[in-house]
């Protein structure tokens, strides 16, 4: 299994369409929800994206940005002019409701500006191993193999068949696993060790290994064989480019997948312990509260009372 697709598998945004209505000189979006990830990408027209700390970035045609929450941000066709008296600013709430130009009628798209906008709730471990790192703005140039579906995007949007809203979305979500992906591949980006030590010959066959079977009882002899070097340099190169030793960041791994887990009101702890290697909850509650600071059980009670309610189990 490909460790990228593992760790956005699951990560699903709500996208919608910004037209003519609201995008004709001089306008402004300000994005206030608080969305763990929001993708921006202009179809028509250019922008500017105004953190409400930092510089203002640009994002023109062939471009695709990614600003990382939950802080508000703006986007608006004139940085000097989207703040103070006088500001014409439109709230944009994704957990309230889809915006209103979420489907926007086919003349809006004749505009000078048109935004494809997708707003990303990331709620799960897994993901956030890899996302948190991401600056609180990022912009793309989109001169890969992701380009040719910006034409695609904008038929599915004009086009009447049943269920354009979830092609749109599907597509959104496509879109950011390229932006993402082509992300980690510039030479200013900041990726974690564990994903740059994914391409090297040592470490990486062993960091797929227990990122494809995680309950297997792996030992650093074992992941040796699979990299086919010796057990001591395996730890050596390991732990030079991860940070710390295969074990290690086996138990790291583990937990990050059962913190997931435990959110699953179907699932015992017991049960969560085999998913992640454990032949019995106690060991396995011990380890969870050593690396988490809390039992289990505890974590539990917690991110239940966080989740969104779409997200939480429904009662009786």
């Amino acid at each position: 299994m490909d460790v990228f697709d593992e760790l956005l598998r699951g990560v699903r945004g709500k996208g919608a369409v910004f037209g003519r209505s609201v995008l004709w000189p001089p306008w402004s979006l300000r994005f206030t929800d608080g969305a763990y990830l929001t993708l921006c990408v202009p179809l028509r027209g250019a922008g500017w994206i105004v953190p409400e700390s930092g510089a203002p970035h640009r994002v023109g045609l062939g471009e695709t940005a990614i600003v990382r929450g939950p802080a508000p941000f703006v986007f608006t066709d004139d940085p000097a002019t989207s703040a103070g008296p006088g500001a014409s600013v439109r709230e944009v709430r994704w957990r309230e409701d889809r915006p209103d130009d979420a489907s926007a009628p086919d003349d809006e798209l004749t505009g000078p500006t048109v935004l494809l906008a997708a707003a990303y709730d990331v709620h799960a471990e897994v993901p956030q191993r890899l996302l948190r790192v991401l600056p609180p703005v990022l912009v793309v140039p989109d001169d890969h193999d992701c380009t040719a579906m910006r034409d695609y995007l904008e038929a599915q949007i004009t086009g009447a068949r049943p269920g354009r809203q979830i092609v749109l979305d599907r597509l959104l979500d496509w879109l950011l696993v390229c932006t993402l992906r082509d992300w980690f591949d510039r030479p200013e980006a900041d990726p974690p060790k564990w994903y740059r030590a994914l391409g090297d010959e040592v470490a990486g066959p062993a960091l797929r290994a227990m990122h494809e079977d995680p309950a297997h009882p792996w030992t650093t002899a074992e992941l040796a064989t699979r990299a086919g070097v010796s057990r001591t340099t395996l730890a050596k190169r390991f732990t030079e480019l991860v940070g710390e030793g295969p074990v290690a960041y086996l138990t790291e791994w583990r937990m990050t997948l059962a913190a997931d887990l435990l959110t699953r009101p179907e699932l015992t702890v017991a049960a969560v312990a085999r998913r992640v290697g454990y032949a019995d909850a106690f060991g396995f509650s011990a380890a969870f509260k050593r690396l988490r600071g809390e039992s289990p059980s505890t974590y539990r009670r917690e991110a239940a009372s966080l989740a969104p309610p779409e997200l939480k189990a429904p009662a009786g």
